[in-house]
């Protein structure tokens, strides 16, 4: 009976221990369904910035969306552009916060 016991015991804090493994293996610190709200910000944001007629040749930027925050980068012709970029990915829903990292082109 005591060996029986003793292996159960045995066998249950090797599987707790297990779990405590596999749960800090997990590097993510946004739940899944954070994650599709960043990936549908991010897509609204490009769907918006193509659909904008001024800035729907802004083919140099890439959009990323963390935790609800947009960060804009890339090149852009002028500052109104990247000003209006910014503008456009505040007006999503979901947007926290925008990093305008966009740098405007310097002339030839």
């Amino acid at each position: 009976m005591i060996n029986r016991l003793r292996s159960v015991l045995g066998l249950l804090a090797l599987a707790i221990a297990v779990t405590v493994a596999a749960a800090s293996c997990v590097k993510t610190t946004t739940s899944a369904g954070r994650q599709v709200d960043d990936a549908a910000i991010k897509t609204s944001v490009k769907a918006k910035l193509a659909a904008d007629v001024k800035l729907s040749t802004l083919t140099n930027v890439e959009v990323n969306s963390t935790n609800g925050v947009v960060t804009l980068a890339g090149e852009v012709r002028d500052e109104s552009d990247r000003v209006a970029a910014e503008n456009v990915a505040r007006s999503v829903d979901g947007v926290v916060r925008v990093n305008n990292n966009l740098q405007v082109k310097t002339p030839r």
